[in-house]
């Protein structure tokens, strides 16, 4: 029996097989549309989180002065400095508070005022008077003596987002990203 011919609106096997073909490119193209709207979405997150990150950098550093005689921290970052464990090392051992301190050096006791620093947290801008010395000749004494025996200052503080640093003024650079602060052992925790 002859095949008949098509119907006007009846598809014919080329015109499916075309379509077939442009469907499965549209679908392909609409997959690759979706990865790449991924892809931007995920970037997008990457720069909001930088620059999160960017609004809440602490920047904790410390300063002495002799006309002042006092030590003294600054959080000169935009965010809230956490300050998470402190530690003042005399040639190398840690001392628990300022008393330890001046018997470590082996200096006469001398009448001085303190701040906490340990557990403390530093609003931008904020300055903390760690320990002012009552006579300027305390200090030099002080001074003099820290400067010859190895006087160290190691604290570690974070960010709002779990960021964290490590000030130790032993280092070249006092500012060190580290992952975590590490746990000291409260023995080994400075306590002002």
């Amino acid at each position: 029996m002859p095949e008949s011919p098509p119907k006007p609106n009846e598809p014919t096997l080329a015109t499916m097989e075309s379509r077939v073909r442009w469907d499965a490119l549209a679908a392909i193209i609409a997959a690759l549309i979706g990865l790449l709207a991924l892809c931007v979405s995920g970037y997008t997150a990457y720069i909001q989180r930088q620059q999160v990150r960017a609004q809440v950098w602490p920047y904790l550093g410390w300063e002495y002065s002799g006309v002042f005689h006092r030590y003294t921290w600054t959080n000169e970052g935009v965010g809230p400095a956490i300050v998470k464990s402190v530690q003042v090392l005399v040639d190398g051992k840690p001392q628990q508070d300022w008393k330890s301190v001046q018997r470590a050096l082996q200096i006469p006791p001398f009448p001085f005022n303190q701040s906490t620093l340990n557990r403390e947290a530093l609003s931008p801008g904020q300055t903390l008077e760690w320990i002012v010395f009552k006579q300027g000749t305390d200090y030099e004494n002080f001074s003099q003596a820290a400067g010859q025996a190895k006087v160290e200052f190691k604290v570690c503080y974070c960010s709002t987002l779990g960021d964290c640093w490590m000030n130790d003024s032993a280092q070249k650079d006092p500012r060190v990203p580290v992952g975590q602060c590490p746990k000291v052992p409260d023995s080994e925790q400075f306590d002002d």
